[in-house]
C-alpha cells in the first residue's frame, strides 16, 4: 500500500473535471423544479401550494434513501482507490437491487396514506385535495428516482460524473418539454392542470432511471442480489437516514407552519426554498468532487494529500458561494417575478430573500466540509451533528414562528441558525483530523468509537 503520508497525484484539474458534470447532474433537477413552478403558478396560488405540499412529500419519500447515491459513493471510491474497480460497480448492482425493492414498498405505503398525509402538511382542506392529486401520480417514479441515485453513486465513486449527467439531462429535457404541454394543453393536448406537472415529472424519471439500468447491465459483473453487500450499505444507510430525516423534520414542519398563514406564504416560502435548493446543490458539485477524491485517496493510503485537498476545496466553496449571495443580491428585485405575478406571493418572498442570500457565504464552507466528511464515510458524526444542529436551531425557530405569529421571518431566521450551527460542527470535525482514517474496509457500527474508526486500515 501507499505510503499514508505521500502525495497524491490528483490535481486542482481533476478535481474540476469532476465537479463541473457533477454541477450539471446536482442543478439540474431544482433547475426543472423551478421551471415546473414557473408553470404551475400561472395556474394561481391555490396549485401553486398544491405542488409545493406534493413536491415536499415525495422529495421527504425518496431523498431519505441518499446512501443509495451518498453511501454508493463512499464505498465505490474506496474501492477504486485501491484498483479493485470490478467490486466498486457491484456496489451500484446492490444499491439498484435496493432501490427497486425500497421504492416498490415506498409506492404502496403513500398510495394508502396519501390523504391523511397531505391534510397533515397542508392545514387547508383545498390545498391537501390539490396536493393528494398531484402526489397520487408523481409517487409512481420512487423507484425510478431511487434506481438513479444509486447509478450516480457508484458512477461517482469510480470517478464518472459525465455519464450520469447525460442520463440526468436527458429524462429533465423530456419532462420540462411536456410540461407546458400537459399542464396548459398546449398543441392540441386537453389541458390537465396540475395533475400534468405530476405526469410530467413521471415520464422524465422513467427515462433517467432506465438509462442508469441500462448502464449498470452493460458492466460485466454478475446481476444478482448480494445480501452481504446490500447489509453493509444498510449500515451506512441507518446512519444517513437518521440524518436525512433530520433535515425533513425541519423543511416539513417549516411548509406546515408556511401553510397555516395561507396560499400566498406557502407559496413564496415554495419558491425561496427551491433557490435555496438550487444553489445548496450547486455548492454541492466541489463537495462531490471531494468526496469521490478523498474515498479514493483514503483507499489508496493517502491521508496527508485527503486532508489538504479538503481544506482546498473548502475555499473555491466559500468563494463561489460569496459570488453567488452578490447574483442574488442584485437580482432580488428581478428574480422573484420570473416565478409568479401574484402580488401577494411577491411580498411573502421579500421577506425571506435577505436570509437566503446571507446564508449562502456560510453554506459554502457547510457542503464543501459535509462531502469531505461523507467521503472519508464519516457517517455517524454526520448524523450526531445534524441532529443536534436542528434540535437547537431550526425546530425551536420554526415553532415560535406559528406560535408568536412570525411568518416566513422566523421560518427563515432559523434555517439561518441550522445552518451556521453546522459549519461550527463540520469545521471542528475536519481540523481534528479524525476522519482521515486509510484503507478499504467496511462500516462496522454507528457508535462514537466506531465511527472514528469505521473505515479500518487494509
Amino acid at each position: 500500500m501507499t505510503n499514508p503520508g505521500e502525495v497524491s497525484p490528483v490535481t486542482g484539474r481533476k478535481i474540476f473535471s469532476l465537479a463541473f458534470p457533477a454541477l450539471g447532474v446536482l442543478a439540474a433537477e431544482p433547475l426543472y423544479l423551478l421551471f415546473d413552478i414557473a408553470v404551475v403558478g400561472r395556474l394561481g396560488a391555490l396549485p401553486l401550494a398544491g405542488l409545493a405540499v406534493g413536491g415536499l412529500i415525495l422529495a421527504l419519500v425518496s431523498t431519505q434513501l441518499t446512501f443509495l447515491s451518498y453511501g454508493t459513493t463512499a464505498r465505490a471510491a474506496r474501492l477504486h482507490g485501491a484498483g479493485r474497480d470490478r467490486e466498486a460497480v457491484e456496489e451500484g448492482v446492490q444499491a439498484t437491487w435496493l432501490a427497486v425493492a425500497i421504492g416498490l414498498v415506498l409506492v404502496m405505503i403513500v398510495e394508502v396514506i396519501a390523504r391523511p398525509l397531505t391534510s397533515l402538511v397542508a392545514g387547508s382542506a383545498d390545498i391537501a385535495a390539490a396536493a393528494e392529486s398531484w402526489l397520487r401520480i408523481a409517487v409512481f417514479g420512487v423507484p425510478l428516482i431511487l434506481v438513479a441515485l444509486a447509478g450516480n453513486g457508484w458512477m461517482r465513486g469510480v470517478q464518472n460524473t459525465v455519464r450520469p449527467l447525460r442520463f440526468v439531462v436527458l429524462g429533465l429535457g423530456i419532462s420540462a418539454l411536456l410540461c407546458p404541454v400537459l399542464v396548459h394543453g398546449l398543441l392540441g393536448v386537453p389541458p390537465m392542470g396540475l395533475e400534468g406537472s405530476a405526469v410530467a415529472n413521471l415520464m422524465g424519471q422513467s427515462v433517467s432511471g432506465s438509462l442508469f439500468a441500462w448502464a449498470l447491465a452493460r458492466e460485466p459483473v454478475s446481476a444478482r442480489p448480494r445480501p452481504a453487500i446490500m447489509r453493509a450499505q444498510m449500515v451506512m444507510g441507518r446512519d444517513l437516514i437518521l440524518r436525512s430525516l433530520a433535515f425533513q423534520a425541519c423543511f416539513v414542519s417549516a411548509a406546515a407552519v408556511a401553510s397555516r398563514f395561507g396560499a400566498a406564504v406557502v407559496g413564496a416560502h415554495q419558491v425561496v426554498l427551491q433557490l435555496w435548493n438550487l444553489v445548496s446543490l450547486v455548492l454541492d458539485s466541489l463537495a462531490v468532487a471531494a468526496q469521490t477524491l478523498i474515498g479514493a485517496a483514503l483507499g489508496g493510503g493517502y491521508a496527508a494529500a485527503a486532508k489538504k485537498m479538503a481544506w482546498r476545496i473548502t475555499i473555491w466553496s466559500t468563494v463561489f458561494a460569496m459570488l453567488l449571495a452578490v447574483i442574488f443580491g442584485v437580482g432580488h428585485s428581478v428574480i422573484p417575478g420570473l416565478f409568479t405575478g401574484d402580488a401577494e406571493v411577491l411580498a411573502q418572498m421579500s421577506i425571506a430573500w435577505w436570509f437566503f442570500v446571507a446564508i449562502m457565504p456560510v453554506a459554502g464552507v457547510v457542503f464543501a466540509l459535509d462531502g469531505v466528511l461523507l467521503g472519508a464515510g464519516d457517517v455517524a458524526f454526520l448524523r450526531n451533528a445534524t441532529m443536534l444542529c436542528a434540535v437547537a436551531g431550526f425546530l425551536p425557530a420554526i415553532w415560535l414562528s406559528l406560535a408568536c405569529d412570525w411568518g416566513l421571518a422566523g421560518i427563515w431566521a432559523g434555517l439561518s441558525v441550522f445552518v451556521v450551527l453546522r459549519m461550527v460542527a463540520v469545521s471542528w470535525r475536519a481540523v481534528s483530523g479524525k476522519w482521515a482514517v486509510t484503507g478499504t474496509g467496511t462500516v462496522r457500527g454507528s457508535s462514537s468509537e466506531e465511527a472514528e474508526g469505521s473505515w479500518q486500515q487494509s
